[in-house]
């Protein structure tokens, strides 16, 4: 009560993001994994994950074509509202990490060519976000996975789990503006 007034709250479900789609990408050049994650209501699906994967023996360019051009057939036949990415994390391989991010960066161009919001996470904000411990291992990730949202097919590849983990990050953390809120009042 305010002012002895009783203030009356929208359901929980309207106050964020009561639907919402959204392209996940866990890039790499060998194998990209993406996914679309859908939230419906209070309930979260998986509408469809793969693995790109490429030819080791391919060009770089090719491999790079390939990608791009899967992930602009995801981005035109769902319509996300928007692209969530792994930050790019540098390991011991730079040269790998280096092509990663010019992955990364052809992904990006295309969002912004779509006009689709890109949004990214590291990957512990994608461990914590899942399972709620920011080290946790595949095996950990792939259980509470299952848990959390609705998957029809069989995942063949962690790059898949990877992209659908990120796809939940993006719908556990994401707010709209206050204007979008509003619009939904």
């Amino acid at each position: 009560m305010r002012g002895g007034r009783r203030v009356r709250r929208r359901p929980f479900a309207l106050r964020y993001t009561s639907y919402m789609k959204v392209l996940a990408i866990d890039p790499g050049y060998g194998r990209c994994g993406i996914a679309i994650v859908e939230r419906r209501g209070v309930k979260d699906f998986v509408v469809h994950s793969e693995c790109i994967e490429t030819d080791v023996n391919t060009e770089f360019n090719d491999r790079l074509r390939h990608v791009v051009t899967v992930c602009a057939l995801a981005l035109e036949k769902h319509k996300p509202d928007s692209l969530a990415l792994e930050k790019l994390y540098f390991g011991a391989n730079k040269t790998t990490a280096l092509k990663v991010a010019e992955v990364r960066g052809a992904i990006l161009s295309l969002a912004v060519g779509a006009d689709v919001p890109v949004f990214e996470y590291a990957p512990n904000e994608i461990k914590i976000a899942t399972t709620g411990f920011g080290a946790a291992d595949k095996r950990a990730m792939a259980a509470m996975i299952h848990a959390l949202v609705k998957i029809d097919t069989p995942i063949r590849l962690d790059d898949e789990y990877d992209a659908i983990a990120i796809g939940i990050t993006h719908l556990a953390t994401y707010r709209p503006s206050f204007k979008t809120v509003k619009e939904l009042q």
